[in-house]
């Protein structure tokens, strides 16, 4: 690196990564630092007797933005990473034995609806979705597409108001409830509210667009390595466009002057100049002595955190003929289940998530299959005692599992992600979704993605806007990448 110092990027996450295939394809000089042996950050991976499993993302939406940040590093992704569309995308299933497919094809999915709820709710829900249609372009330029942490991106009167006119103001289930009258319906357009952290009582409209971007945009998964094929395939494209990536190293303190940063430290003993620093990790952690203090920001004086979730990979000595992607089980319970997680509380009868990627041959022996399936869970603030709760936990979700048809899980080889877990990978309060989407957390309230009093420190992540998901943490790397790019630093 050249004495005056080139971009230090910490975190080889998918934000880390999307800032330096940017800036590498932009010829700027680029070091990455990540603390593991691999790429990855949340979108991570995992192996156990013979079975590897994605221990973050289970699929891919809106693959226009990670193909964005392949093109910035002059490579084609289709070339470099072939994905394939899901059919179907989801599969719900409720309580009373129904079952709802979300498929490709607006006249497809309408003909679902209409199989499931009547005529008439599916000429409701082919305005709903329209409604859907027009939220989400409004408000993706607006508010996902931009740096919303800076002040004069605030957005427009006129962008606000066609916003509250299209209900992106009201309460998520609100919102639906006023165009669907299903409950199976309404649950399968609110549910995502979780990714964001919130009930759906609680969320607000504008994440309506979630559902938009499964339903319409579609749900893709990499065709060969599973979801962690994305960071390998995003390292290699940034080390081609001239990033160097260090693994196995910590960075341990970004130094700052009077003019800004200057170098980053690292475990090594090394100190790598740097005019510019993306820091692509937790952000409360990194506040906790990697970053100088002129970097505090006032956002994060009371950060509320999401809920977690516990997670049991299990790999399987069969293949399950007709299993969709992604299973959704839906609990009889609905309101109760949130009111518990906000209280820190376990969900008293879960919906449950279940991934079976079947398309991922290579992760499993021959004849046999990897299944993952993921609980919501209160995270590490709500005080309760995990030594005992985590057992307690999976022995139910194996209890489930079998009653729901897979089989006896219990004497399968299989690992356990709970919020302890979380914490010890670098997840703040023990939760890898990050700070939730309350109002105050969202948009200019989230926490910058650049400190003020310190020139060249810059942020990516889920931490920052625009926030929790693939398509929002790529977006946020190349913000990060955007600003050095104009800077005079």
């Amino acid at each position: 690196m050249s004495g005056t110092g080139g971009i230090v990027v910490i975190g080889a996450g998918l934000g880390g990564l999307a800032a330096a295939m940017r800036l590498a394809g932009a010829g700027r000089d680029v070091t990455v630092i990540e603390a593991r042996d691999v790429p990855g950050g949340c979108c991570g991976t995992a192996s156990l007797d013979g079975y590897r499993f994605d221990t973050g993302p289970s699929v891919l939406t809106m693959p226009e933005v990670l193909a964005d940040a392949f093109a910035a590093a002059g490579e084609d992704m289709e070339s470099r990473l072939p994905l394939r569309r899901l059919d179907p995308y989801y599969r719900m299933r409720y309580h009373d034995g129904t079952h709802l497919d979300v498929v490709p094809g607006e006249d497809a999915m309408i003909e679902q609806v209409r199989a499931l709820c009547g005529a008439a709710e599916a000429d409701r829900y082919r305005r709903f979705r329209a409604r859907l249609g027009e939220l989400f372009a409004a408000e993706w330029p607006a508010f996902i597409d931009r740096d919303m942490t800076r002040l004069r991106h605030l957005v427009r009167p006129l962008v606000l108001a066609r916003l509250a006119a299209l209900g992106g103001f009201r309460r998520l289930d609100g919102l639906v409830r006023a165009h669907l009258t299903d409950d199976r319906l309404v649950r399968a357009h609110t549910f995502q509210a979780l990714y964001v952290g919130l009930s759906p009582q609680r969320a607000l409209g504008i994440y309506a667009v979630i559902a938009h971007m499964d339903t319409v945009g579609g749900v893709f998964f990499p065709r060969h390595g599973g979801m962690h094929a994305i960071p390998q395939a995003m390292a290699a494209a940034a080390e081609k466009a001239g990033a160097q990536i260090r693994y196995g190293t910590r960075a341990l303190k970004v130094e700052a002057g009077p003019h800004g940063v200057s170098a980053v430290l690292l475990d090594t003993g090394e100190r790598l100049p740097a005019r510019h620093v993306v820091v692509a990790c937790d952000l409360p952690g990194a506040h906790d002595g990697l970053l100088p203090k002129a970097a505090g920001d006032w956002r994060l004086r009371r950060p509320r955190h999401s809920p977690s979730c516990v997670v049991l990979h299990v790999g399987l000595d069969r293949r399950l003929d007709g299993q969709a992607h992604h299973t959704l089980h839906f609990g009889r319970e609905w309101r109760s289940t949130f009111s518990a997680l906000a209280a820190g509380r376990p969900q008293p009868d879960p919906s449950l998530l279940v991934t079976y990627p079947a398309a991922d041959t290579a992760a499993a022996p021959a004849g046999h299959a990897t299944l993952t399936v993921l609980e919501p869970a209160p995270n590490l603030h709500g005080g309760a005692d995990w030594d005992r709760l985590a057992p307690r936990l999976e022995d139910r979700l194996l209890a489930r599992m079998a009653d729901l048809g897979y089989g006896d899980l219990a004497g399968r080889p299989r690992l356990r992600f709970d919020p302890p877990a979380w914490a010890r990978l670098g997840h703040s309060a023990g939760t890898p979704f990050a700070l939730d989407h309350r109002f105050s957390q969202t948009a200019w309230f989230r926490p910058a993605g650049a400190a003020r009093r310190v020139p060249g420190l810059h942020f990516a992540g889920m931490h920052t806007a625009p926030g929790v998901g693939v398509p929002p943490v790529l977006i946020s790397g190349r913000l990060a990448a955007e600003r050095i790019l104009e800077s005079p630093r």
